[in-house]
């Protein structure tokens, strides 16, 4: 079996202090947060105590300044036990960066220290109720009074919603533009006129809160701008690799683990005088699902290096998410199936796998929309445009 080259004897320790805060803080608590759809924003002060979130982000703002895999080993541990409720990956792997990427020194110091001992929670402001993967189509408005921007509008499937402190806005500050016209803010969750709609109830993923958020002639300085105005759009771009490699990773990490444990319920489970496992229908549609679970890993795996030299290029990322996507879907319900009526119960790691799998073709970029990326990018000066 192909063993994983990436990590170095200082990540190997790493993992082993985060699978430990997992089991102790997160695992024996995580049924009851499904139950309420959320987590106790304790477990955010704890998280940030121990040094699990924003892991990369430099000790002038808080933070330990470790690489990249730092934060991968949090998100592959947190997956590997179905951990979905606790939002780390949006705050950490998205809202920090953006800040880190593209803030000012003081929007820097002002929310990197809170959000690296998480005592600030951040939240990603971009899908709307008719603007998905579009996201040149969002109406947020935010129109200029002097010194300041009065925003109004509305926002969906907002991860950490409920909770969030800050949040990483997009609205069109020019609704003629297209693309040019948008613009991010850095907002403050505590200003008037910041106002959260009711906690979603979703398909799967149902400890992590997801929220509506409103705003009604919220006003924030001219200086919560993120970046330029006008620059939005082609700034969340830039991000967009690195937001689907994300989800590559949580995929190949919940593949290799469903994949574990039906192979250990197999070996046990009989039927007709013989276990599940010794039935070849078992043994082929594993044997099937691991093969393309290496090579789903090595991909993702690759894809990581060339994040880290920073080369990953908007295909590569988009063929790692559009394949460890659909990959995740298909071996979720392969493997229930092997557990037959027990994989349908709830009380069954195999049940929650399933339920929390579906957003993955939908999440950081629909499937479709990483087919066109692909398919673009193969018949470059090719295809007929429409003018």
């Amino acid at each position: 079996m192909i063993e994983r080259s990436l990590f170095q004897p200082e990540h190997e320790m790493w993992r082993q202090t985060v699978r430990h805060f997992v089991e102790k803080e997160i695992a024996p608590y995580h049924e009851q947060w499904e139950k309420d759809g959320i987590v106790p924003r304790e477990l955010w002060l704890k998280a940030g105590e121990a040094g699990l979130l924003c892991c990369t982000v430099p000790e002038e703002y808080g933070g330990l300044g470790l690489d990249y895999l730092f934060d991968v080993v949090v998100f592959e541990e947190l997956w590997r036990v179905g951990a979905s409720g606790p939002g780390f990956l949006i705050h950490t792997d998205l809202v920090a960066t953006y800040i880190l990427t593209f803030g000012s020194d003081e929007q820097k110091r002002h929310w990197l220290p809170k959000m690296v001992r998480g005592e600030a929670i951040g939240s990603l402001g971009m899908t709307e109720p008719h603007a998905g993967s579009d996201l040149k189509a969002i109406r947020t408005k935010a129109e200029r009074d002097g010194n300041h921007f009065v925003i109004n509008g509305q926002k969906v499937f907002i991860s950490n919603g409920q909770m969030c402190d800050v949040l990483v806005l997009a609205t069109k500050t020019d609704t003629m533009a297209g693309a040019k016209g948008v613009t991010l803010f850095l907002v403050d969750a505590s200003l008037p006129g910041f106002n959260r709609g009711k906690n979603l109830d979703k398909l799967g993923m149902k400890a992590q809160d997801t929220s509506e958020l409103f705003f009604d002639n919220l006003r924030v300085d001219a200086d919560a701008m993120l970046g330029e105005e006008g620059q939005g759009f082609s700034l969340m771009m830039t991000k967009l690799a690195q937001e689907r490699l994300a989800q590559a990773i949580r995929s190949a990490t919940v593949v290799e683990t469903v994949i574990d444990y039906t192979v250990e319920y197999t070996s046990e489970r009989k039927a007709f005088d013989q276990t599940i496992a010794d039935f070849q229908n078992t043994q082929f549609v594993l044997a099937d699902l691991k093969a393309r679970s290496v090579m789903a890993r090595v991909f993702t795996d690759k894809c990581i290096e060339l994040f880290m030299r920073g080369e990953l290029d908007p295909v590569d990322a988009a063929m790692a998410k559009m394949v460890t996507s659909e990959l995740h879907c298909e071996t979720v319900d392969k493997c229930l199936q092997l557990f037959g009526g027990w994989g349908y119960m709830w009380e069954y790691p195999i049940a929650r796998a399933y339920a929390d799998a579906r957003i993955v073709k939908i999440a950081g970029g629909s499937i479709e929309v990483m087919k066109t990326i692909i398919s673009r990018d193969m018949f470059k000066g090719k295809l007929a445009r429409r003018k």
